[in-house]
């Protein structure tokens, strides 16, 4: 009977919680970066093995750009999950459907078709705008906002489609012109972003929703786009391709990266937004980006400083 008392007693030893003051020390680190940035920053992390949290005015509205992709990704697993859509669903690609900006669908000879699975790929992996806009359309765009508020995230909406007109005789929310496709909070697309990546479809959990789950999280971790969240984190110990998921967002003065990142220590969650950013380039050199990549470094030197660990199974 002695030998469990003894591992109880050795566990509590052992495992040591990061105090108030390492927190602190991440705290001021992420602090610093941000306040040396050329712009404006709002961040939101957390360790969701710990429930530690660093944040940055993390509840400040702001826009997604194409960060607001997840949601429609959310919503279509939700909709495949309830058998209203599917992966193979044909999906018809014609001239009118091409819009410009990032992605490759824009330069297909058309008409075409695709699937369903094929455009949701291609929104996540390349940011791609003309999928997007499939993916929207086939989904329906007040069905996506409904169930962005069904999740509690009342600070995030889908306004419209990616460069097309609204709708004649829709209205559009009086601040969409100052947010533009979307708006969000960095806590609110954490949440996301958690529901992404530990599987949280919905209650009671379905026996297809692994499945279902690991093509949505296969497409996040080919994110295309790694100046960001990835950009220091890729080659530190025990990183696989599979480590990160995340989705960026870019417009000229804004740079958006929100990623889940599996370590040594457990899944960590990223959720950070830069806007009125004095870089407007879009080289690999951009200062939004590479202030999310500091940052991004920091956290996890903090919460794992072992390094990454492949995505758990």
């Amino acid at each position: 009977m002695r030998i469990p008392g003894l591992l109880v007693l050795l566990f509590f030893c052992t495992f040591k919680p990061a105090d108030a003051a390492d927190i602190g020390a991440l705290q001021q680190q992420v602090n610093q970066i941000a306040e040396s940035h050329r712009g404006h920053v709002t961040l939101y992390a957390e360790n969701l093995r710990t429930h530690e949290t660093v944040a940055i005015h993390p509840d400040e509205p702001v826009q997604t750009a194409s960060v607001i992709k997840l949601a429609i990704l959310y919503e279509a697993l939700r909709q495949i999950r309830e058998g209203k859509a599917s992966f193979s669903d044909p999906i018809a690609l014609s001239s009118k459907d091409q819009v410009p900006g990032s992605g490759v669908l824009l330069f297909l000879d058309t008409p075409t078709r695709i699937t369903f699975k094929d455009a949701l790929t291609m929104m996540i992996v390349m940011s791609d705008n003309t999928a997007t806009n499939l993916a929207i359309d086939h989904l329906g765009i007040e069905n996506i906002d409904k169930t962005i508020a069904a999740l509690g995230l009342n600070n995030t909406y889908l306004y419209k489609k990616i460069f097309t007109p609204v709708p004649p005789g829709v209205t559009m929310p009086e601040d969409q012109k100052r947010f533009g496709l979307g708006k969000t909070t960095a806590r609110e697309m954490a949440t996301l972003m958690t529901r992404l990546a530990t599987c949280q479809l919905g209650a009671p959990a379905k026996p297809e929703d692994r499945a279902l789950c690991g093509a949505a999280q296969k497409m996040l971790h080919l994110q295309f786009y790694r100046g960001g969240i990835p950009r220091y984190l890729d080659t530190l110990p025990g990183a696989t391709e599979e480590s990160i998921a995340n989705k960026t967002g870019s417009l000229e003065a804004v740079r958006n990266d929100v990623g889940a990142v599996s370590t040594k220590q457990g899944m960590v969650v990223i959720s950070a937004f830069t806007y009125d950013n004095a870089d407007h380039s879009w080289g690999a050199e951009q200062e939004g980006e590479i202030t999310i990549a500091k940052i991004a470094r920091v956290i996890i030197a903090a919460w794992s400083p072992e390094g990454l660990a492949p995505w758990p199974q």
